[in-house]
């Protein structure tokens, strides 16, 4: 299978890992990616602050240059670039004297054939049923999946999911062995791009999210967004200090904990490049769970 790829800035920079996961599954899977030539910024994350007609040009020049290159589905890893793209869309789509204002704006006429894709739309589309995945060492942890806030809203413009309780994630962690957990912060903000104007509310608001992921004994938590991953793992220190507790939790992207769970090299996948660092608690040996509880029941009869 083949798709359209824009990988943002951010796949290119501070979430590096997340595009060497994605290029390491990718090439066992038979999935082949096709950068959009010559692309731009998206726009993300002011641009739509600043000029409503900027925010949607900005994500329309890569998509009519996806459109003139014959691309017909294009994969954006990053969700603040796959918001702003599938935003853009359904505008130009919507209102026909903005479509054509922008054509002219970016000098490409955009015709919206195009198709923008989410990681976790990608992903199933191409193991959707499991068969593409060969598991080499199955992925037994205790998981939180955290969409975030962009994967799933608003509603009438991404169409993917439950926008309060998505499964989506979840359903492809179950086949390569994992249990996600079920709970009720998969789609709460971290801060978002607030991380650097106002760390204090990142702190406070990640840390929610990690401590209850923590409360419920999940052994990681599972992203699918540059930024909820910068904010979870990046800002662990300013977290710990606003919370007053140590967490240990790590922060893994879904392409590394499938890359992972096929057998995939932990370089290659990008774990060194995390701030927290990347350890699940042992799994007790065959007989030892057991052997544990016997001893305990004994000492509770003595």
């Amino acid at each position: 299978m083949k798709f359209g790829y824009y990988p943002g800035c951010t796949l290119l920079g501070t979430a590096r890992e997340f595009e060497e996961s994605l290029f390491a599954i990718a090439k066992r899977i038979g999935l082949e990616l096709e950068a959009i030539p010559d692309w731009n910024c998206c726009g993300a994350t002011a641009a739509h602050n600043l000029s409503h007609l900027l925010s949607i040009a900005l994500p329309a020049r890569n998509l009519a240059l996806a459109e003139k290159s014959g691309m017909e589905e294009i994969l954006v890893p990053c969700s603040a670039c796959y918001s702003r793209l599938a935003t853009a869309r359904f505008e130009l789509l919507e209102n026909e004297n903005l479509r054509k204002e922008v054509s002219e704006l970016i000098e490409m006429e955009y015709q919206g054939t195009a198709r923008v894709l989410n990681i976790i739309e990608g992903l199933n589309k191409v193991i959707g049923d499991g068969s593409g995945v060969k598991i080499q060492k199955p992925f037994e942890h205790k998981v939180a999946c955290y969409y975030g806030c962009l994967l799933v809203r608003p509603p009438k413009v991404v169409k993917f999911d439950r926008a309060e309780d998505p499964q989506s994630m979840d359903e492809l962690l179950k086949k390569i062995g994992a249990t996600p957990i079920d709970w009720a912060f998969k789609v709460e903000c971290c801060g978002a791009g607030f991380s650097v104007s106002r760390t204090d509310l990142v702190a406070k608001l990640s840390g929610r999210i990690i401590e209850d992921a923590t409360k419920r004994g999940a052994e990681a938590i599972i992203v699918a967004c540059p930024m909820c991953h910068s904010n979870l793992d990046m800002r662990r220190g300013e977290i710990e200090k606003a919370s007053g507790k140590k967490y240990s939790i790590p922060v893994l992207y879904l392409t590394q904990a499938i890359g992972l769970a096929m057998g995939i090299d932990e370089k290659e996948l990008g774990l060194q490049r995390h701030l927290v660092p990347v350890v699940f608690p042992e799994k007790p040996k065959t007989g030892e769970g057991a052997q544990a509880k016997e001893k305990a029941t004994e000492a509770v009869e003595e």
